[in-house]
């Protein structure tokens, strides 16, 4: 098989994905209940009450696991054999699809993190709690989703528990974000009695059956509608008006507006239980699309099958302590990845040497001697790299920065003990290298107590906790009274910082930000002084 032949039939197994919801959705639940059914693990780490919770396998820093929480993203990748979707044009043994899952913080306050997650996948799962509906964050990242033009499906998790009906989740939907769901499956039994889903391609019925804590794979079986009808009685009788209301509606999967954005195949699932897993992995590798040209910073499109090239959306140290290793993670857009390979770095024009190499789940890591467009792969030890840099082989290509979003939390930060000063500048230079946070100095402040500019105040325990256990420096956090940062410029500076409640900063990246006590005060600024220059950030909270 010819190279070229060889990456167009690697791209074709490829699904790259990551999962969106607000905090206590179950998505870290979902994460490893994916990776169960696709074999990888033997038996599920959630398990009942927080008090008692093993870490999951996609949550490593210590924060996370003395907390519950997933703090940083993650990159998961495991095969799966589609059962009723083969690879097209696969061999007759069932060539297994790679999934490529990045798993996003799932903490109240998110980071800048979450986003630039969004710009490495071809697909996202909305995970939303059947309880509460659509909620503030899921709505924010969605928002994100929306403007990359990235699809999605619906995922009503913990079915297993009291809930809203099916219709009052769709209807909320519909009319909250204007995505229409098109479920694909109906829930046989109300929330919190699960039995099992009404298929509404097939008509058949998928019956679970609960093992001890969820912690292995639900049995299945399938029934015909009129098996189903026996067993289950009123229950499948109303699954199957749901149904048949639904295709009244017009809320049947249409793969071009599902590519489109305009609608959202869904699925009704308990992660804890592991009902509806396998479903989600079937209609992921049947319906999301596998990895696509993208557009280079010129806006021509880098095709899959042309040489190598890779975007680094994640730099993150401190995931082996023994080794204080850097990982940069990047997601490969065109060609064929070979560990050892020199590729150039675009940014500097020199050349990169990618001998270590690796495929990362969770914590545990493993070499990977040759990747694909969609797979996202490790490269250890990389100092030079930062968010949104381009490596490539062959003629010269470069993408778009990743933007940087709008913070909405500021606070300063300083070294208790001035002997530390060392220490702290290094890694303060780090944590911005990563962009953990966003820094911004000015001369009235100066390098000894720089300003963190955070999407989600959780950021702020982020750096301090790194701090002290990666470099030894016990620092302090001091809240600023700003709420919202605008773009400006040299010219507009001066008169802006003689304004009440307002202080302009020096971003690492050269941007000049003036901050803002609150949308009033700059309101009124703007008002008063039309000329000066005040340009909204990149946002999705705004």
């Amino acid at each position: 098989m010819s190279g070229s032949a060889n990456v167009a039939r690697e791209v074709r197994r490829r699904r790259t994905f990551a999962i969106i919801s607000h905090p206590d959705a179950g998505k870290s639940t979902m994460t490893e209940a994916l990776a169960l059914h696709a074999r990888m693990i033997s038996e599920a780490g959630a398990i009942h009450g927080k008090a008692g919770r093993k870490s999951t396998v996609s949550d490593w820093m210590e924060m996370e696991k003395a907390r519950g929480i997933s703090v940083s993203s993650t990159a998961l990748q495991f095969s799966y054999t589609s059962e009723g979707h083969p690879v097209e044009g696969g061999a007759d043994d069932d060539v297994a699809y790679v999934i490529n899952l990045v798993d996003t913080p799932g903490h109240a306050d998110f980071s800048e993190d979450t986003y630039r997650v969004l710009t490495a996948v071809d697909a996202a799962v909305m995970l939303i709690d059947a309880a509460k509906g659509l909620e503030p964050q899921t709505l924010k990242l969605f928002q994100v989703c929306r403007h990359r033009g990235i699809p999605i499906i619906t995922v009503i998790n913990k079915w297993d528990r009291p809930g809203q009906t099916p219709l009052e989740l769709i209807d909320e939907i519909t009319e909250r974000i204007g995505l229409v769901p098109t479920p694909l499956f109906v829930p046989v039994g109300i929330a919190g009695d699960f039995r099992g889903l009404l298929d509404r391609r097939t008509g058949d019925y998928v019956r679970f059956t609960r093992t001890a804590g969820g912690a292995t794979i639900a049995p299945e079986e399938i029934l015909d509608a009129e098996a189903a009808a026996a067993r289950e009685g009123d229950e499948w009788t109303a699954a199957v008006e749901e149904s048949e209301l639904l295709a009244e509606m017009g809320q049947d999967h249409d793969q071009e507006l599902f590519l489109a954005g305009q609608t959202s195949p869904m699925i009704f699932a308990s992660a804890m239980l592991n009902f509806g897993v396998r479903q989600l992995l079937e209609v992921l590798t049947e319906l999301a699309p596998a990895p696509e040209a993208r557009n280079d910073i010129d806006g021509e499109p880098r095709e899959v099958g042309e040489p190598f090239s890779a975007v680094v959306f994640k730099v993150q140290a401190g995931m082996d302590t023994s080794h204080r290793d850097r990982l940069a993670y990047m997601r490969i857009v065109s060609g064929e990845f070979e560990r050892g390979m020199v590729v150039t770095h675009a940014q500097t024009g020199k050349p990169f040497a990618t001998k270590y190499a690796q495929a990362v789940f969770g914590r545990d890591r493993s070499t990977v001697d040759r990747a694909y467009p969609g797979d996202v792969v490790g490269l250890v030890n990389a100092t030079a790299l930062a968010p949104g840099d381009t490596l490539f082989d062959g003629p010269r290509v470069q993408f778009p920065p990743i933007p940087s979003f709008a913070p909405e939390h500021f606070s300063a930060l300083r070294a208790t003990s001035a002997g530390k000063y060392k220490q702290f500048r290094k890694a303060m230079d780090q944590l911005d290298s990563e962009g953990v946070v966003q820094v911004l100095r000015n001369e009235t402040r100066g390098d000894a107590s720089p300003v963190l500019a955070a999407v989600g105040p959780m950021q702020f325990e982020v750096v301090t906790a790194r701090m002290k256990s990666e470099f030894g420096v016990d620092t302090v956090v001091e809240p600023l009274g700003y709420s919202l940062a605008r773009r400006t410029d040299a010219d507009s500076a001066p008169e802006l910082d003689r304004q009440r409640g307002v202080e302009v900063f020096t971003r690492t990246d050269g941007a000049l930000l003036a901050l803002f006590s609150d949308r009033w005060r700059l309101q009124f600024i703007e008002k008063e002084h039309p000329d000066l220059t005040l340009e909204p950030l990149v946002a999705t909270a705004e």
